[in-house]
Formats: C-alpha cells, sequence, structure tokens
C-alpha cells in the first residue's frame, strides 16, 4: 500500500460508535480491522485520536492511514464451493453472501478465488489476484458468477460481457412500495465526490442501465427483478437509491437498522452466456438464498398487503 493512502470520511446522516460507523461506511474492510488501526492511532477524528467506543456526530471528519499491510500472497485454500456447472473450459459457481471474490488489502484470503484455486487451474489474464475472474459481484451479493479456467474462454467470455450478449438478472429486496409493475433507470455512475468507498449518479460517470420489473409488493418493502445492460460497481445498489428504493439490508447505501441480516438482500438469480468453445447458448439459475427465504416469509407475515 502506497504511504500516501489515505481515507477521509465526514460524517453526514448516520451517528454511532466509530468503529460500527466505520465499517458500515468502508464495506471492504472487517471491524476488527478498524478496531486494529483505532488501537495503532492511525485513525482520527477532527485531529484528534479515538477509541472504538467513541461516538461519532454530524460534522466529525474521520481521517484513516492505514498501516502497511502484509504483502498479499495468493494461495489454494479448500474452502467448499457450489458449483453448478463445470467443464474443461468454465465454471458457474454459486457464490454464497459474506464471501469476497478475489484478495484485497482488507481481504487477503478466505476469498472466491482462493477456494477456486485449490479446485482448478484458472485463466491468467486478469492479473496475480483474480485469475479466472471475468466479473464479480459484490461480498454481501449472493448469486452467480463465470469463471475462466483457461485464457481463451476468459478473452471469450469478456467480449461478450462487453457487447452485451450474455445476460445477468438479479432479485432484489428494495425499501418502499413501487407502483410502477417496471422501468429503467439510466443514469451514469463513477466515484462519489463525498465519500471515495462510494459509487454516485454523476455527469461525467460511466453509461449505466438497469432494468427493473416488479416480481411482488409489500406494504413497505418490493420484490424486484433487475436485467442487467451494463456492468457498473455497485450499479444496482446505486440506481436502486436514485430512485430512492434502496436495496433494503444495503450497509452502504440504504438505511440501517431495518431488517435483520448481514448485507444487502440481492441475489445474482440468472446467469447466461455463449460457450466459449462450442457456442452453445447455456443459461443457469440459482435459488434464492436461505436468509433471503426467510426474509420474504418474514414479511409475509408481517408486512403483506391487506
Amino acid at each position: 500500500m502506497p504511504e500516501a493512502l489515505e481515507i477521509t470520511i465526514k460524517i453526514e446522516s448516520q451517528c454511532g460508535r466509530i468503529d460500527k460507523i466505520l465499517s458500515a461506511q468502508l464495506p471492504q474492510f472487517s471491524r476488527s480491522q478498524i478496531q486494529k488501526w483505532i488501537t495503532a492511532g492511525t485513525i482520527n477524528v477532527n485531529g484528534h485520536h479515538v477509541k472504538a467506543k467513541d461516538q461519532l456526530v454530524i460534522g466529525d471528519v474521520v481521517v484513516i492511514k492505514p498501516t502497511e499491510p502484509k504483502k498479499l500472497s495468493l494461495a489454494p485454500e479448500n474452502i467448499p464451493l457450489d458449483i453448478v456447472y463445470e467443464d474443461a473450459d468454465v465454471i458457474v459457481v454459486n457464490k454464497p453472501q459474506g464471501m469476497v471474490v478475489h484478495p484485497s488489502v482488507g481481504h487477503p484470503d478466505h476469498t472466491l478465488v482462493n477456494a477456486l484455486l485449490y479446485h482448478s487451474p484458472l485463466s491468467t489474464i486478469n492479473g496475480e489476484f483474480r485469475p479466472g475472474i471475468v466479473h464479480r459481484i459484490d461480498k454481501d451479493t449472493s448469486g452467480l458468477l463465470m469463471v475462466a479456467k483457461n485464457d481463451q474462454a476468459h478473452r471469450s467470455l469478456a467480449a461478450q460481457l462487453k457487447n452485451k450478449t450474455n445476460k445477468r438478472e438479479y432479485v432484489a429486496l428494495v425499501h418502499g412500495q413501487i407502483k410502477e409493475n417496471g422501468g429503467v433507470i439510466d443514469a451514469p455512475i463513477g466515484r462519489s465526490p463525498s465519500n471515495r468507498q462510494k459509487q454516485a449518479i454523476v455527469a461525467d460517470g460511466r453509461h449505466a442501465v438497469t432494468h427493473f420489473s416488479v416480481l411482488k409488493r409489500y406494504q413497505h418493502y418490493t420484490l424486484i427483478s433487475c436485467r442487467l445492460e451494463t456492468g457498473r460497481t455497485h450499479q444496482i445498489r446505486v440506481h436502486m437509491q436514485y430512485i430512492n428504493h434502496p436495496v433494503a439490508g444495503d450497509p452502504l447505501y440504504g438505511p440501517h437498522k431495518t431488517l435483520a441480516g448481514n448485507g444487502q438482500y440481492l441475489h445474482a438469480r440468472v446467469l447466461g452466456f455463449k460457450h466459449p468453445v462450442t457456442g452453445e447458448e447455456m443459461t443457469f439459475e440459482a435459488p434464492l438464498p436461505q436468509n433471503f427465504k426467510d426474509i420474504l416469509t418474514h414479511l409475509d407475515n408481517t408486512d403483506a398487503l391487506g
């Protein structure tokens, strides 16, 4: 990590314990890591050192200077995988909520890539720490990913993503009752000017289009399906917040303490692509994970329409 790295956050809405607020604002770092930085004195508020239990209030300016991490190394790890399909060229895997796709400073190991390397050789195109990874989904988003086992397959799958010929559909539970049966959100996405850990709708952002349709309405929530026309970072999460229906459970873009759980209720349910060697059109579907089913059952019992 370069010495110049510094994260500055201005507290604009959320108040509470500093370790809890920062772990929500910076989902790429664990709460225990943030507590270690606080103990090491590399986090200050308004120019003063703090303790993990200290409270943040609106207007506070938090400056984080992360300590130099250990050099990343990529090792195969015997972690169980939910493999939906596999052949000599591709793997389709159903990633659980809570698993990071590839190693990074905040998550050096126990990632999907570590598990995949234990299972199979992977393509080398995407760099040392992202072998095989053609596209990614967020840590707390569950669902389907296509993985390339060799460079030829990787080039083909990446081209399909670029040309928007593959199929990606998600299921999301969002706040509020959407009145329309469906719609299209066409709004450019780029890094937030006020918080570098977030994405936002910005005039000079990258073109981003999300199609959505309503699956079920509750009194205070709506279950929707989303089809991605583009694949920007946090796209569904940012777009749904933009139309005032943020994804439920989202620690970064949604209201806090609304539904039980450990992250956004967002699941990559359908994945389709043309096989990189045979040319066969392939489509896969992964059912909602149990925690998602459980929250829908809870809403059926407590928030159903009259």
